[in-house]
């Protein structure tokens, strides 16, 4: 098997696979009502059972644009979401109330990662450019310097796997303690809309992982 198909079309597919799962499974159960409150009914209620009650939570733009801002500890949600008492919008909006849990209590990943943001968002942006000097050059330190750019993003994308599976856990965690998902029908339909997101950063990690082992073979691999 040809490496660029182990390192870059195999995690290709598994990542188109996890965007359609996640939408596949919102779209299943945006259909299905979890009771009366929507999902920012929700979020507030969450957060005020927290002690949280001074985090805003406001309507965003977008499709699954949905998302916690720790830079001034506020919570944004997007339209489907924010209106929506189905089980899909609960559960999303439950998600990103997780992250608020988080910050809250200092949990390290998702301080970590808080570090990590600003470097990364640089990162991911100017990698390419000692990459491309460096094959054009045919010197390797510049590559190297390029992989080590990339290697924070890599890094970024590990470190988030368990802060979004530990929002998730919270979530769930939340809905069940405030009876959103007494019936067992909301709760699997919850459970299912989040596993299915986990799956997209499952994929974000393993293709810059393994976009990152590709590079570095291919350029070091045969220069030892």
């Amino acid at each position: 098997m040809p490496a660029w198909i182990f390192f870059f079309i195999i995690p290709l597919v598994f990542g188109l696979w996890a965007q359609h799962k996640v939408k596949s499974s919102f779209a299943k159960w945006s259909e299905v009502p979890a009771g009366s409150v929507t999902g920012a009914e929700v979020a507030r209620r969450i957060l005020e059972h927290n002690g949280l009650s001074e985090i805003p939570v406001s309507v965003t733009p977008g499709e699954l644009s949905d998302h916690y801002d720790p830079r001034d500890r506020s919570v944004h949600l997007s339209q489907a979401v924010a209106q929506s008492n189905s089980v899909s919008a609960v559960a999303v909006a439950a998600h990103e109330i997780g992250h608020a849990i988080q910050h809250a209590k200092g949990n390290a990943f998702f301080s970590f990662r808080s570090v990590l943001a600003r470097p990364v968002g640089i990162a991911s942006q100017l990698w390419y450019l000692p990459l491309l000097a460096g094959i054009f050059l045919q010197q390797l330190n510049l590559i190297g310097v390029a992989l080590i750019l990339y290697a924070l993003v890599v890094l970024f994308h590990i470190v988030t796997l368990p802060v979004e599976l530990d929002a998730s856990r919270r979530a769930m965690g939340q809905l069940d303690e405030l009876g959103i998902t007494a019936d067992g029908r909301v709760h699997a339909g919850a459970r299912s809309v989040l596993s299915a997101a986990a799956l997209t950063y499952v994929a974000a990690a393993l293709a810059s992982l393994a976009q990152l082992a590709y590079f570095a073979l291919q350029f070091f691999g045969n220069n030892r």
